[in-house]
């Protein structure tokens, strides 16, 4: 029976030539590469681990989200908003704007397949891409499918958000259920009257409070490091179109002046309720260390009138309570731990120097889409879905040149269907 076992396994294994870019990744960024690559009549192969394309949007959001900034900032190439959607569009209708777009473009990721590893091969000039395909049935089934992909691009659209960030802290694990990540993380709706305790202070965490509010729990935040909280709108313009406006005309630590002269005529002193603001500016910041600014749409009039109360780290947590670094210890009855995501190219992206250990491209904005080799990085810029853009259009475009020059040449190379065993 070993023998019968090994010999199905190994034809479980296939290999496939890519006729075009394969693109990992079926969110935003994967999407809008793919878009463009279809109106240069390139084709293209998009892997997705998930079910569903903009999965982080569709299975690892509240369900309170809107899009920070307004939505002529966050459109895809190609298609904009529909006009009766409201300048902050809702997570529904971010996700529906989604698949109107890859139904637009008859974009087709293939789904339920995860890429355990990339390398560029020398000897024969071509990336070699092993994934799984999960088996129907999915979790605690029998393992999928194994496909080895052959490639002359590839497009690594995986993001800045792939991975949940969850920090060890002593006794942790023994609150059990009652800790989820703020991906898990949907309503208040099961916290009513509960004391909760929000890690991190990011858009998140500061939504996620809001959130328990309204459904009457008693959140706590924690406030492990300094923040800059920014009004969303500054006379009735978007903080970040101000900011992209006024950077035309003046250097970036003077638009920081500006923006923080604002925000205190209209927010107040923020550091007396615990949210001490760092040395750097919140633009600079932005640009030295990808640390978004957070849009106040609530939660600091919450804060200030005690409905959320604001703590700094934790030391441990111990059966039902929590210490903190301070010494005071609170009854916490849940935990929701809005500590942020990380980018998981490291584990799988192999034999190049293109990224850094961190999972970003290792040339900063706008230099950090193009890598050796056929190598392109899209959606890793912190500047959000405008910096997406911008990067799809260039790798489609780059690409784009290539393919035409080829097809003129008429130097084809026909698919290979034929099964074969992985080399990698």
């Amino acid at each position: 029976m070993a023998h019968l076992s090994d010999h199905e396994d190994l034809f479980k294994r296939r290999c496939k030539w890519v006729n075009g870019p394969l693109i990992v990744g079926a969110g935003p960024s994967g999407l809008a590469v793919g878009a463009c690559l279809k109106e240069l009549g390139v084709p293209f192969v998009i892997l997705e681990r998930s079910d569903c394309i903009a999965s982080l949007w569709q299975k690892r959001t509240y369900d309170r989200l809107k899009l920070h900034l307004p939505k002529q900032f966050c459109q895809l190439p190609k298609l904009p908003f529909p006009d009766d959607f409201p300048e902050y569009p809702t997570k529904n209708q971010f996700i529906s704007y989604m698949e109107s777009y890859a139904a637009r473009f008859d974009i087709n990721p293939q789904f339920n397949e995860t890429v355990q590893s990339a390398k560029y091969d020398d000897t024969c000039g071509m990336w070699r891409v092993r994934s799984v395909v999960a088996a129907a049935g999915a979790a605690g089934g029998p393992r999928g499918v194994e496909v080895e992909y052959i490639c002359q691009w590839l497009v690594v659209a995986t993001g800045e958000n792939a991975d949940c960030v969850m920090p060890e802290v002593e006794g942790l694990g023994d609150l059990g259920r009652s800790v989820v990540h703020a991906a898990d993380y949907k309503s208040g709706e099961g916290y009513r009257g509960k004391q909760v305790l929000v890690v991190g202070c990011g858009n998140s965490g500061m939504e996620v409070c809001l959130d328990l509010c309204h459904h009457d729990a008693y959140p706590t935040m924690v406030v492990r490091d300094s923040v800059h909280v920014l009004p969303r709108e500054i006379l009735g313009i978007s903080t970040y179109e101000l900011s992209f406006s006024l950077m035309k005309w003046m250097p970036l630590w003077m638009v920081d002046k500006i923006l923080l002269a604002m925000s205190r005529m209209i927010l107040g002193d923020v550091e007396k309720y615990g949210l001490r603001r760092p040395a750097a500016g919140p633009l600079e910041l932005k640009k030295a260390e990808g640390k978004t600014p957070v849009l106040e749409i609530g939660t600091l009039g919450k804060i200030k009138s005690g409905e959320i109360k604001v703590v700094p780290a934790i030391n441990k947590f111990s059966h039902g309570r929590v210490e903190l670094v301070d010494g005071r210890v609170l009854d916490v009855d849940a935990v929701v731990m809005a500590t942020g995501y990380r980018s998981n190219v490291p584990s799988w992206l192999k034999g190049t120097d293109f990224f850094t250990k961190e999972g970003f491209p290792r040339q900063p904005f706008p230099n950090g889409w193009k890598g050796k080799c056929g190598l392109y990085a899209v959606g890793f810029t912190r500047r959000g879905l405008s910096g997406a853009s911008l990067d799809a259009v260039r790798i489609a475009e780059d690409i784009g040149k290539v393919w035409k020059e080829e097809t003129k040449q008429a130097k084809h190379i026909t698919a290979c269907h034929r099964r074969c065993i992985s080399q990698i």
